[in-house]
């Protein structure tokens, strides 16, 4: 099977050999995403909900470059530091996926990359004929 992927050209890519998003076959994967711009800068350093919306919205440009859409996404998996500002990933997940209500996983860890990032967000979408 054919497989396309994806770059950003962040940094990263190249140092860790891999890529923001890997098609093969109907299946799209997105690599963790966080919340840096273009300009390798932190959007929203204290504001976990406004990270979530940024990131969702990036991992849809993605998807975009393999001719998928949020609409495809079948998992998300999220990543956050303090899992007791929980709600706030909720309100921005129902924002991007109500109605599509992909299956979701959320889980807590020490710290990300950076201290500035407050959550990390991966996907898997299917393309359906």
């Amino acid at each position: 099977m054919r497989r396309q992927r994806v770059y950003s050209g962040t940094q990263w890519e190249e140092k860790v050999a891999y890529c923001r998003a890997l098609k093969v076959g109907p299946s799209v994967f997105v690599a963790g995403t966080t919340a840096v711009d273009e300009n390798l800068t932190v959007v929203a350093p204290d504001d976990m909900g406004s990270q979530a919306r940024f990131i969702f919205e990036k991992i849809g440009r993605a998807l975009s470059e393999c001719g998928a859409s949020l609409r495809d996404v079948v998992r998300t998996r999220m990543f956050v530091t303090d899992i007791s500002r929980f709600e706030e990933v909720a309100m921005a997940h129902r924002q991007f996926f109500e109605g599509i209500d992909p299956v979701a996983t959320c889980v807590e860890v020490q710290r990300l990359v950076n201290p500035e990032l407050l959550i990390e967000i991966e996907v898997d979408a299917i393309l359906v004929e």
